[in-house]
């Protein structure tokens, strides 16, 4: 009875995360394309994760007035494949994203390009230009 218990136990365990990937959607459930939005703010938390990495990043108005943004962007592998890694943005970067806003209005929103320090380092595409601005393949 007791191995019974164990092997449920450690098979629950196994399949916990998981739990985040059923959640996956697609860019249309979520995102509007007609509604796109320009961030300029400081990184709060970078997460390296899958399906999607995400950075969180809060975002002064011309009043002074902060609001924290969720923006999604591809998943690790893919950024891997466009030159990141899991340090390439850290807390008090200041970035640029250009996106698309959530159907809700919520603040969240899907990453089309970064920009850190004055540099694009980011696009939909998953390819980054190279330091002469060129587009790598």
């Amino acid at each position: 009875m007791r191995a019974k218990l164990a092997m449920l136990i450690a098979v629950a365990g196994l399949l916990m995360p998981a739990t985040r990937v059923f959640a996956h959607h697609s860019f249309a459930a979520e995102y509007d394309a007609d509604k796109p939005v320009e961030l300029t703010g400081v990184v709060t938390k970078w997460e390296w994760i899958n399906p999607h990495s995400q950075v969180y990043i809060d975002v002064k108005d011309a009043n002074g007035k902060v609001t924290s943004w969720d923006v999604e962007l591809l998943s690790p592998n893919t950024l891997t494949r466009a030159g990141w890694t899991r340090h390439t943005l850290k807390e008090g970067d200041v970035i640029t994203v250009k996106g698309s806003r959530a159907k809700d209005g919520t603040n969240l929103a899907n990453a089309t390009t970064v920009v850190l320090n004055g540099k694009e380092v980011f696009n939909r595409s998953g390819v980054a230009p190279d330091a002469d601005g060129e587009r790598r393949r």
